[in-house]
């Protein structure tokens, strides 16, 4: 059987989203056991149905149709038992048979759009389709696909059209169920969502029919691919100098400490770089939705949380993870975002001898990441008085970072707040740090992120670390 007819059957007769053995989403049970053979399920194509809608649907048809043509003869006389895994030497026998191919039907084309058109097809053989460019591109931030024809990117903070697309709707679908078969995960009809990620670990979110009225919707959030260090903070002015000497001191000294933000903010970033500061010598467990995480230490254990499989069942949350890894004998746990009732158990885990933990939680400001936390507590379904759940919080939170994707399109920490106890009912808050602007030249917003002059109570924990923050740090002796 060709490579091609493989493609085109796929696996199993699972449940799909149409019902039929050529749908181009398929149970991930029915995938295989092998990474390659979900890779070449996810590469189904009805490659007749493509060709016949191309006809008459404008000037691009029959660039189109050519590219339909040769992508199928090619899919056909490739060698059904290559391994995809090996890209060079794909690569090149796709090349090899490329200028055959064209050789043999007498296709003239310029030296541009014969370049074009090999690194489409090998772009859809071999990767993501249109999208490959766009994840090439390092100035690339975000890709946000509306739909086939609507595909946005985001760079320097500033969201622009971009200038590719997809064939149709079962287009983007293919690209979809190739990202996520290899991770056992499955979007259809009856599960239209979907986390993922790629194999460079940016995260994607997927969103198909009938949920998603314009089409397979995907969000792409890039992360580079050397992860970011906190001298690459300073220099994009998210932080200065003194908050990441402060941030490391909390770190090292074992301090309980929340990211907090809003979607875009940059708290996923804003983690990666402070474990970097976790010493070498702890364990350290990570539990996320999606494995996206950079760590660079030596001993990390990743966990990631599993959706129900086609039956509805065998589902892991976080909270899950997190109470299973209080018995990793863990150093440190840092948990990716908490969004629900796992909230409490990671407050547990604070309060019971793992300091040090770091996670990250969406809100728009130190005093509403409380608000939130206690909230996410009572989700826990915990039937706990108001007063409880404010003394686990005040008892288990030092320190909250928060930061912000401002209206230029920046990410800049803008508060670093201290968590310092209770008065009466009441949770009391100091800020540290905090951002003032002071104007917009060129469209871009100044300012500038400077200390309180409050020291935290916890400076003597920081000092017990051996580490002494000068006063300057906190802006004594500094006039502005």
């Amino acid at each position: 059987m060709s490579l091609l007819n493989r493609i085109q059957k796929g696996g199993g007769s699972g449940s799909s989203s149409g019902g039929g053995d050529d749908d181009p989403l398929k149970s991930t049970s029915d995938l295989g056991g092998s990474e390659e053979s979900s890779r070449l399920s996810a590469m189904r194509s009805r490659p007749t149905a493509v060709a016949g809608r191309a006809t008459g649907r404008g000037p691009d048809s029959g660039y189109i149709d050519l590219k339909t043509r040769v992508q199928n003869r090619l899919l056909s006389e490739l060698d059904q038992s290559m391994d995809l895994t090996r890209k060079t030497e794909v690569r090149s026998h796709i090349e090899e048979l490329f200028n055959a191919i064209l050789a043999e039907e007498s296709m003239v084309l310029a030296r541009a759009e014969r370049q074009r058109l090999f690194e489409q097809i090998v772009a859809e053989i071999l990767g993501f389709g249109p999208l490959e460019p766009l994840l090439a591109d390092e100035s690339v931030t975000e890709i946000m696909v509306n739909g086939p024809k609507n595909i946005f990117i985001e760079r320097k903070g500033n969201i622009t059209r971009a200038n590719v697309a997809f064939e149709d709707d079962d287009h983007v679908l293919r690209i979809l169920d190739r990202i996520v078969a290899p991770l056992g995960r499955r979007v259809d009809e009856s599960s239209p969502l979907v986390d993922a990620r790629l194999p460079d670990g940016s995260r994607v979110n997927a969103v198909i029919r009938p949920v998603s009225l314009v089409g397979p919707t995907i969000t792409i959030r890039k992360f580079f691919k050397k992860p970011l260090t906190v001298e690459d903070l300073i220099r994009f002015g998210s932080v200065t100098k003194e908050i990441s000497e402060f941030l490391r001191a909390c770190i090292i000294s074992r301090l309980n400490l929340i990211v907090s933000g809003g979607t875009g903010s940059g708290k996923t970033t804003l983690l990666n770089v402070l474990s970097g500061f976790i010493p070498n010598d702890e364990r350290i467990v990570t539990i996320e939705n999606a494995a996206e995480l950079q760590l660079r230490q030596e001993h990390v254990v990743t966990l990631e949380s599993r959706p129900p499989n086609i039956e509805g069942k065998g589902m892991i949350t976080i909270q899950d993870l997190v109470v299973n890894s209080l018995r990793m004998r863990p150093d440190r746990i840092v948990v990716g975002e908490c969004r629900s009732g796992e909230a409490l158990d990671m407050l547990q885990a604070m309060n019971t001898g793992h300091d040090g933990s770091l996670t990250t939680l969406h809100s728009n400001s130190p005093r509403d990441t409380i608000a939130r936390l206690e909230v996410m507590c009572l989700m826990a379904g915990m039937d706990l008085p108001q007063r409880a759940i404010r003394e686990q919080i005040a008892s288990a939170v030092d320190c909250i970072c928060h930061q912000e994707r401002l209206r230029d399109g920046s990410r800049k920490v803008v508060k670093i707040t201290e968590v310092q106890g209770m008065e009466g009912d009441m949770i009391t808050m100091s800020d540290i740090f905090e951002y003032e602007q002071t104007g917009v030249e060129g469209g871009k917003i100044v300012g500038r992120i400077r200390p309180t002059g409050i020291r935290p109570k916890f400076t003597d924990r920081i000092e017990a670390a051996g580490i002494y923050l000068p006063p300057s740090v906190f802006g004594v002796g500094r006039t502005y």
